[in-house]
């Protein structure tokens, strides 16, 4: 009941700053977003992969208002790509990209020009065209270290654009990945769609506030619609991507893989940074294929709602410290 609210709280500027200003609040994101800068996040990528842990690294702040802006998230993920190879954990290590923080929800510009890499350029029309112009010089620097992005999912006015951009960027960079999400009911076709040969696709429950015309809104369904899916993605000739932290979830997914005829290898599960750390490694350890969705950046607001949205666990954690220690 308290997930609507709290999402609704995630584009709240007024709760921003009551949140922001609360003394726990640095200790209790740290939680979830281990630091701020590609510097602070080195060490945590170093100790995750010694573990045999995988990565999919994410630099939050997808709320932009300038295509400078845009440009700057462009070349903070240039800036982890470069990182990634210095340490030769591009293999180890894939990037998570929200194309709304590329400049995919911005208006059509008129004579703006936006700073490519490689120089001054005309700004493409139209915040679809510019998010892919941003996104694509990620992808290629991804590739020529030996690692790929994954597109991630937004609320449902924004996913036509997000798969022509896949669709697009996938000509070139058949590897790059994109996210559905289990609540919306058009993702069963969706699946269908991408779960062909070649595609890396991952399946979440969903984290936005979707209205009832587009979107399962009770547990049980949006559990049911998950395990279809799944299914789906299993018999096909894709790589399925499982994200959840569900335990019950989680064994039907090896339970599908194994009637697919799946190896260890031809799937993987992610789970969030800071929840249920012990599930990761005990996955690593039975030889799956554990990748941590792991996000670093100043801009935490929203990502850290809608971490506690999505588990009522997570909220009872924030409060829990906000009345012993704030």
């Amino acid at each position: 009941m308290l997930g609507p609210v709290i999402l609704a709280a995630s584009r709240s500027e007024q709760m921003r700053r009551l949140i922001s200003a609360a003394p726990v609040t640095k200790q209790v994101v740290d939680r979830f977003i281990p630091g701020e800068t590609v510097d602070e996040i080195v060490p945590i990528v170093q100790d995750l992969t010694a573990k045999g842990l995988e990565l999919t690294m994410d630099v939050v702040g997808e709320d932009i208002t300038t295509p400078e802006q845009a440009a700057a998230a462009r070349d903070a993920y240039l800036l982890l790509v470069d990182r990634l190879k210095e340490l030769e954990l591009g293999t180890r290590a894939e990037m998570s990209i929200k194309l709304s923080m590329f400049g995919q929800a911005l208006p059509s510009p008129t004579t703006t020009l936006l700073e490519e890499p490689s120089g001054p350029a005309p700004t493409p029309h139209g915040g679809h065209e510019l998010a892919l112009a941003n996104v694509r010089p990620v992808v290629e620097a991804a590739a020529a270290i030996g690692t790929t992005v994954t597109l991630d999912a937004e609320d449902h006015t924004t996913l036509d654009s997000m798969f022509a951009i896949h669709e697009e960027l996938r000509k070139d960079f058949p590897e790059t990945g994109c996210v559905i999400q289990a609540y919306l009911f058009r993702t069963e076709s969706d699946a269908r769609r991408l779960a062909g040969a070649g595609s890396r696709v991952r399946l979440v429950k969903g984290a936005y506030k979707e209205p009832t015309e587009v979107a399962y809104q009770q547990k049980h369904e949006i559990d049911k619609a998950y395990v279809r899916i799944l299914r789906i993605l299993m018999e096909g000739s894709g790589y399925p991507m499982i994200g959840s932290h569900d335990p019950r979830l989680i064994s039907i997914a090896q339970e599908l893989a194994r009637r697919a005829g799946r190896k260890l290898d031809e799937y993987e599960f992610q789970m969030l940074y800071g929840i249920r750390s012990d599930e990761h490694l005990r996955l690593a350890a039975e030889g799956h294929r554990m990748r941590v969705y792991t996000a670093y950046g100043t801009d935490w607001y929203g990502y850290f709602m809608r971490r506690l949205a999505e588990k009522p666990a997570n909220l009872r954690f924030f409060a829990r410290s906000m009345l012993t220690r704030g």
